[in-house]
């Protein structure tokens, strides 16, 4: 398994808290050092929420400075590109297609930035998927966090049944079928990326 530094960036509702929570226990139960922190204050009113997870070796600490991250995961494309300063150049960015419009965008006060994203293309490795479709071909659109973290445990060469071993423990009975179904579609957007390059 690889070394890497993670950043997760959504908005609240996405289930950030509980993704950072399943890459964490995944990478420590692989056998990696694992170091997390997150930040949710604004989460319930539909504000910008992130994390981070150090796995390596021996980790000193969660916090990624400016220009070091290895992968950014993007559960929203806005948010992945207000986190494009914390990423290395070459580094590798998850991007879930689905917008959630902020309230100025809501309002006509200002516009979504479309163009910009071309930035992220330019300096960066990007895999980008509609992750709710393929959780909806999965079973359950609800379980599209499981097929970013399936790109994720792809690129970072994760060991699939640790994953499968969280995501039993992390989500509800009624449930597990379904994500774990969205995970492995992840690993195959995943290794569909390796193909590409």
């Amino acid at each position: 398994m690889k070394a890497a530094g993670i950043i997760i960036a959504g908005v609240g509702g996405q289930g950030l808290v509980l993704a950072t929570r399943m890459i964490a226990e995944a990478a420590f139960k692989a056998g990696m050092d694992v170091k997390t922190n997150d930040v949710v204050g604004l989460s319930q009113r539909g504000g910008s929420v992130w994390g981070t997870v150090k796995i390596g070796e021996k980790i000193d600490s969660p916090n990624i400075l400016p220009g070091t991250g290895d992968i950014l995961i993007g559960m929203e494309p806005l948010e992945a590109l207000r986190w494009k300063g914390a990423m290395r150049e070459g580094g590798i960015v998850v991007l879930n297609e689905n917008r959630v419009y902020p309230t100025p965008v809501l309002l006509e006060q200002a516009e979504y930035p479309e163009k910009e994203f071309s930035e992220l293309k330019n300096r960066f490795k990007v895999i980008s998927t509609d992750a709710r479709e393929a959780a909806r071909e999965a079973g359950n659109i609800k379980a599209a966090n499981s097929v970013m973290l399936g790109i994720l445990a792809g690129i970072i060469e994760m060991p699939e049944d640790v994953f499968i071993e969280v995501i039993k423990e992390n989500v509800p009975k009624s449930a597990v079928e379904e994500n774990i179904a969205a995970f492995r579609k992840g690993i195959e957007i995943s290794l569909a990326a390796k193909k590409a390059e």
